[in-house]
């Protein structure tokens, strides 16, 4: 079966997001000074075969661990479905 996973990967709350920052501190600039604490990260979507929906889950999360997160600096959150 295939499988379409949708994840997202972000800076940890702990550490500074100087892209963030940038865009926080520029939605002033544009009027929208409403807007605050920006955290800027990625969005990644693939599609995996396997057998189940659990062994997606398993290979999508050690696709994150492996290559798609630096887990020092980001954090990881996804969702699998069948596509």
């Amino acid at each position: 079966m295939k499988f379409k996973a949708e994840i997202d990967v972000m800076p940890l709350a702990a550490l500074l997001d100087p892209q963030g920052k940038a865009v926080s501190q520029s939605m002033k600039n544009v009027g929208l000074a409403e807007i605050t604490n920006v955290r800027i990260g990625k969005h990644i979507t693939l599609f995996v075969d396997a057998a189940s929906k659990e062994q997606a889950e398993a290979k999508v999360d050690e696709a994150c661990k492996k290559m798609l997160c630096n887990q020092i600096m980001e954090g990881y959150t996804f969702s699998v479905e069948e596509a």
